[in-house]
């Protein structure tokens, strides 16, 4: 009877616990169930080259460093939809098929994707094209994955902007600053209003919810009559300005890119509250590095439960992580949905009943 295989690849940006997974996966495919494993290279991009470019895993390649190991050792891809691949003329050209013919090629019988949201819909998409079986895995600092509390990647980004936070205030307090830290958050304020609850911050400031400057000045001017000389804000790089116009610098090709909401508040506050400012933009910072325990203990159980998905024949699902243990949900209930940050759950009453000024409550 011939060997089971199965494909296995990282898409979207990139963040600590996606080799982590991948380990799992690999463990857990040759270790239980006799298979052999396949890890395509830069995402979708592996499937349409030609030859195909992907690595056979065996469980030494597998060891323990790859566990502690950042960012993603099959490389991966943010940009340049299949359906739509932007071409060197300028054109743009649909190259799904490839994809579809490049798992052909490979033999395998599933596929394993660990990506966001954006890459779980183009993932979904494409197999769904070629009749391919596809179990996802949600990976994103961001933490906007739908129908999971965790994706890989968001409690070591969130430990890395809790650590921002814990540095700058020792420094604000010494030369009585308004400290603005912008940490990522494109449609979301996971990150923002988690590590700001947890940094002391007196403003969090996040997507989801409203602000005026005035609030804001006026919440420092209360930390003033308090008998602090310094205040800490927190904002998420998605943020728009007070008008509602989004805030982002133009890149090669005419790309445009979120960042500048912390320089905004700061020249604004200057004038507002006549104080110094100070501005830090964490960017990527958040998504390199080794990965926490507690991402790697997700990840590692979401591989082992993929895998355990196609052995048990239960495809064109999600692994997620709920109430505390892993689970799964259907893959066309997650592809292309954002997961929120509540303006009136659990965190966001949390920051409000501690003073810190989240924006208007409408």
């Amino acid at each position: 009877m011939a060997q089971k295989r199965i494909g296995i690849l990282t898409s979207g940006g990139d963040c600590a616990g996606l080799n982590a997974a991948l380990r799992a996966a690999v463990h857990r495919a040759i270790r239980t169930y006799g298979w052999r494993v396949y890890g395509i290279h830069d995402g979708s991009l592996g499937l349409m080259r030609r030859p195909v470019e992907v690595t056979e895993f065996d469980v030494r390649q597998a060891s323990g460093e790859m566990l502690r190991q950042g960012g993603t050792i099959l490389g991966t891809i943010n940009k340049g939809d299949p359906f739509n691949y932007p071409m060197p003329d300028g054109t743009t050209k649909d190259r799904s098929q490839e994809f579809v013919d490049g798992y052909k090629q490979l033999g395998i019988e599933a596929l394993v994707v660990i990506g966001g949201d954006g890459s779980m819909r183009i993932l979904n998409k494409l197999c769904r094209q070629g009749g391919i079986p596809m179990v996802g895995i949600p990976k994103t600092i961001d933490n906007d994955v739908a129908h999971t509390d965790y994706a890989i990647g968001f409690a070591t980004a969130l430990d890395v902007a809790g650590e921002a936070m814990d540095r700058l205030a020792p420094t604000a307090a010494s030369h009585h600053r308004v400290m603005i830290l912008e940490v990522m958050g494109r449609d979301v304020g996971h990150i923002a209003i988690n590590a700001g609850i947890a940094g002391g911050a007196d403003v969090i400031l996040i997507p989801e919810i409203p602000y005026t400057l005035e609030s804001i000045a006026a919440k420092i001017g209360e930390v003033r009559k308090e008998g602090r000389n310094h205040a800490l804000v927190v904002v998420a790089e998605g943020c728009k300005t007070e008008r509602g116009e989004n805030v982002t610098s133009l890149h090669r090709g005419g790309e445009a890119r979120y960042g500048g909401i912390g320089q905004y508040l700061s020249d604004c506050l200057a004038e507002l509250v006549d104080a110094e400012t100070r501005v830090t933009v964490l960017g990527h910072v958040q998504r390199g590095g080794m990965p926490s325990v507690r991402d790697r203990i997700i990840a590692s159980a979401f591989g082992v439960h993929a895998v355990d998905l196609i052995a048990n024949g239960r495809l064109d699902r999600m692994v997620a992580w709920q109430h505390g243990q892993v689970t799964d949900v259907p893959l066309n209930e997650v592809a292309g949905v954002t997961r929120a940050v509540d303006p009136y759950g659990t965190v966001a009453q949390t920051a409000r009943g501690l003073g810190i000024y989240i924006g208007e409550s409408g």
